[in-house]
């Protein structure tokens, strides 16, 4: 329905200039009467013109090469709206669509040949995933999922640093714990790895080398082994998760690669470094950023600030047309900087889209579960999976704006029943397969020939929110807001029910019954589908 606006608008266009000014959007009205999809157009035209918006919303209608079989009616409401009402013979042409296409629908090759890079997780190997891990996570791989939906060739990548000392400290809390099972007595610090899987790999350590490695270095085998142990663990969890990163970007490449002094060579070439305190400063006050921040510290060591420039410029020099970092709250200060450090190199910094998402607050028994790496007093993503179940953990971490904190219910996320929105959606799915299965054993098939018979408040209602799928898709993924996948799906599901409640197919004459039958077969291929674009099974049976 959208689509077939854009075309007319353009069209209009070619007579009225301004309407190439503004952004066009349509949106469907919250109460129906006021139509299928409404136009503020006129009313962001009005103080440009200097006119009326009633009057502009009448010259626009005037100018649009309407088709009746399409359009009905339009109105012009409130101060300027203009209502469009659609022919049901339009809308119900969209179940035959929806069949001929079923796996692809919602496809888009709009991005076709283009390259993006979606960078996601990037935890550094000290720990199992948590659940704030998880949010990322799950966010991450369904953008890149909604990228692929419009066509985008995508390579999910995970960035992390197995030097400094952070991981000093992990292998020396490995290495502590290894030294105890040799019976020495150690006084273990509180600001080291507390977890219990220190201990595990200490025990793994120490069953393969005995007591060989008692005056070894904590940065050398214990750090080592450490590392590929987490990792391992690390990328296990994510494939419970249905993920898989395509590309894991070592920190440490970009100094072996002469990345960072080629930088701060470029940097100093451009003007754009000072010393002072003995610390390189780099001059983002001439950036747009309010303060010149320390990019090298006075011991030699950089800030986080020059090997993330130098990062992104790698994924630049990759030749991606799109690059999207996500990143936790925490990061919401700091990459304003990296972005403004990667656009004074002569990069387009519009290509690098970061979404911030908000933490996670995990509720158990009503009580709010703390979340430390070192002091071990968190839920793993691996449990909050085992409790749940993945098809609700992807759903639940997908299913809020990344820009809204969020209460992961574990109560909720483990009913099955209505309440729980995954339960409600899958069942929605697999009550359509069996409604499906035991209609065709009565010799029905869905079929295109009559789908004019599907003219009830319900059926047109339904058929509606079935023709705003392909647009939800796009706008979801250009938008980087899976949310509106979840909640797209609520209410298809909802019409589904209302409608399958009111109008069985059973029972009702041949003709109608078929045509229904298709628009059943319609509803499931989209509910399948958006499932499928959040990561999530769609069950035949439950």
């Amino acid at each position: 329905m959208k689509k077939y606006l854009y075309k007319i608008f353009t069209d209009a266009g070619q007579k009225l200039n301004y309407l190439s000014e503004i952004y066009l959007s349509f949106d469907v009205p919250k109460i129906e009467s006021h139509g299928d999809l409404s136009c503020n157009a006129a009313m962001l035209l009005s103080k440009k013109l200097k006119e009326n918006p009633r009057k502009i919303a009448q010259e626009i209608i005037s100018n649009l090469k309407l088709d009746n079989r399409i359009i009905s009616k339009t109105e012009i409401a409130g101060p300027g709206f203009i209502n469009f009402f659609f022919t049901p013979e339009f809308v119900t042409k969209i179940t035959f669509d929806i069949i001929s296409k079923c796996d692809f629908f919602g496809k888009s090759s709009k991005n076709k040949g283009k390259k993006a890079n979606v960078e996601f997780v990037s935890a550094n190997p000290t720990g199992p995933l948590t659940v704030g891990h998880g949010r990322n996570a799950v966010v991450g791989d369904t953008v890149a999922n909604l990228l692929e939906w419009i066509g985008y060739t995508v390579d999910r990548e995970y960035y992390f640093n197995n030097a400094g000392r952070q991981m000093r400290v992990l292998g020396d809390s490995v290495k502590l714990r290894y030294l105890q099972l040799l019976g020495k007595e150690i006084l273990f610090p509180d600001d080291y790895y507390q977890g219990d899987y220190i201990k595990e790999i200490a025990k793994k350590i120490y069953k393969k080398y005995g007591d060989n490695l008692k005056d070894e270095q904590p940065e050398g085998k214990f750090k080592e082994i450490t590392e590929v142990e987490i990792f391992e663990d690390i990328k296990n969890s994510l494939k419970r998760l249905g993920i898989t990163h395509k590309i894991f970007y070592n920190e440490n490449s970009l100094y072996d690669d002469g990345k960072i002094n080629w930088l701060l060579d470029k940097y100093e070439s451009l003007e754009l470094t000072y010393k002072r305190d003995n610390a390189t400063w780099l001059k983002l006050s001439k950036l747009g950023i309010e303060e010149d921040k320390v990019i090298v510290k006075s011991s030699g060591e950089p800030t986080y600030r020059l090997p993330d420039i130098g990062y992104h410029v790698t994924k630049f020099e990759r030749g991606y047309d799109l690059i999207v970092d996500l990143f936790g709250s925490d990061h919401n200060a700091t990459y304003p900087d990296v972005l403004a450090g990667v656009k004074a190199l002569g990069y387009d910094d519009s290509k690098i889209k970061v979404l911030i998402h908000q933490f996670v607050t995990v509720l158990k028994k009503g009580e709010v579960v703390k979340m430390s790496t070192r002091k071990a007093n968190y839920i793993t993503l691996d449990e909050l999976v085992e409790e749940a179940g993945s098809d609700v953990v992807r759903y639940f971490f997908n299913m809020r704006s990344v820009s809204s904190h969020m209460n992961f219910d574990l109560t909720l996320a483990k009913k099955q029943s209505d309440e729980n929105p995954v339960f409600y959606l899958q069942y929605a799915h697999a009550r359509i397969c069996s409604i499906i299965k035991t209609v065709e054993e009565e010799k029905l098939k869905p079929s295109k020939d009559n789908l004019e018979l599907l003219s009830s408040e319900e059926e047109q209602r339904l058929l509606k929110k079935l023709h705003l799928f392909e647009e939800e898709v796009l706008y979801s993924a250009e938008n980087f807001e899976p949310h509106r996948i979840c909640i797209y799906l609520e209410e298809l599901a909802a019409a589904f029910h209302k409608f399958y409640h009111l109008h069985r197919i059973l029972g009702s004459e041949k003709k109608l019954a078929e045509a229904r039958l298709a628009l059943a077969v319609a509803t499931k291929i989209v509910i399948k589908n958006g499932l499928e674009i959040l990561g999530v099974s769609a069950p035949e049976r439950m």
